[in-house]
């Protein structure tokens, strides 16, 4: 139960967000996307998330709630407020508040294990369960439900605090993004996989065949149950953008019966990073294309260097955003996706990091990526993301955005 006091706190924050909301920089920034997320030329596109950043922009000690389930509700409004006062990148702020359906599924049957780090934010280790062909046998496939109760007494609480004040919205599946190799190399351990492509191929075939049914499955239960939503909105999509779109849901679409046809989808898999093309086709590529392939426009990567990749990752069908990390070629890459798909650039976050923060040295790497991107005709969106600390100087991200945007307009 959220008390009265924090309910007071919660609805001043969310009429500040209406506010926000219904400035006419919004819906010009809603249209923007559109018209980028279908290819139409307009400037660069900008998004700025503070990721890990943000346990230093809003720590506990900065939230006025007390209850836990209160200062999460806070802290999204906070991030809205935020971006609009602190960040300004192309970020739509909607007059909404979105109830997400409690949705739960079974697991594979078996839990990854990880040898933790000594450092608070430090990277784990694999320790694998799945030690050889016959450990594959325990996985299961995961069986969905929902929590219909749950969910009604969600939407019932947000009605009460925020239904005067934003739309709020009842949502299931709008996410949808496949990290099959992720999910394997937490099980087996990525050594391990590595090793298996060269002295076990039939293994890690099997392996990926079952992953594959597994979530083919998991997105039939989805739409058994009816729980799939419309992301053609402000949803976060692949590796960092947003979904507005005019081509989704398809013409025949029911509003009360969402199918995969009607939504964004992605895969990436970054632990596939050093391993080469052929490699990348054959062990995992013909995986994701099939789980991808009934979606209606999908995004592929992350944090990988697709450069030597791209010609495969054009095969993926409806592809529309291609994520170029921050270790690619970028000049190679414009060269090859030109205007026929998003550029989705994720400049290297380590700018915001260190003792010092050197805008000039920003200008000039974002601008050399921008003259790649504008001289092949690029459909361009810097995403900066993977954010994990501006060592405690949120005016960082400000000061980066600024720079920012004022290059995007010159392009």
């Amino acid at each position: 139960m959220i008390s009265e006091d924090d309910r007071v706190i919660l609805r001043s924050l969310a009429k500040k967000v209406a506010r926000i909301a219904e400035l006419p920089i919004m819906e010009k920034r809603k249209e923007m996307w559109k018209r980028h997320n279908q290819l139409e030329e307009t400037r660069p596109l900008l998004l700025v998330f503070p990721e890990g950043s943000w346990r230093e922009i809003l720590p506990p000690s900065s939230l006025a709630c007390k209850g836990e389930e209160a200062r999460e509700m806070e802290r999204n409004l906070r991030r809205r407020i935020f971006y609009h006062e602190s960040i300004e990148d192309d970020t739509v702020i909607e007059k909404n508040w979105v109830v997400s359906k409690v949705i739960t599924d079974s697991g594979w049957g078996i839990e990854s294990r990880h040898r933790l780090s000594q450092q608070e934010t430090g990277a784990w280790g694999f320790d694998p369960v799945i030690n050889g062909p016959k450990d594959l046998e325990k996985l299961e496939y995961p069986q969905v439900n929902c929590d219909e109760e749950a969910t009604a007494d969600k939407l019932e609480e947000a009605e009460e605090i925020f239904g005067d004040i934003l739309d709020v919205q009842l949502k299931g599946i709008a996410h949808i993004s496949f990290h099959l190799m992720n999910l394997y190399c937490k099980l087996r351990g990525l050594e391990q996989v590595m090793m298996d492509m060269v002295k076990n191929p039939q293994m890690l075939h099997r392996a990926m065949e079952i992953l594959e049914e597994g979530h083919r499955r998991r997105v039939e239960q989805y739409v058994e149950l009816n729980l799939l939503s419309l992301n053609n909105d402000g949803t976060y999509h692949s590796s960092g953008g947003v979904g507005y779109s005019t081509e989704l849901p398809q013409p025949d679409y029911e509003p009360d019966k969402i199918r995969p046809c009607d939504m964004w989808a992605s895969a990436e898999a970054q632990e596939m990073a050093q391993v080469s093309p052929a490699m990348h086709a054959e062990f995992i590529l013909p995986y994701e294309k099939r789980l991808l392939e009934p979606f209606g426009l999908n995004g592929y990567g992350c944090c990988e260097d697709l450069t030597d990749k791209l010609e495969d990752v054009f095969t993926i069908p409806n592809i529309r955003r291609i994520s170029i990390s921050p270790w690619a070629d970028v000049e190679e890459c414009a060269q090859k996706l030109k205007g026929d798909y998003i550029f989705s650039w994720k400049p290297d976050p380590s700018y915001l990091a260190g003792d010092t923060f050197d805008p000039k040295k920003v200008r000039e790497y974002v601008k050399e990526t921008l003259e790649f991107t504008a001289s092949e005709g690029c459909v361009t969106e810097v995403i900066l993301k993977d954010t994990h600390t501006c060592e405690n100087q949120p005016q960082r991200f400000t000061k980066w955005t600024e720079v920012a945007k004022d290059l995007v307009r010159n392009y």
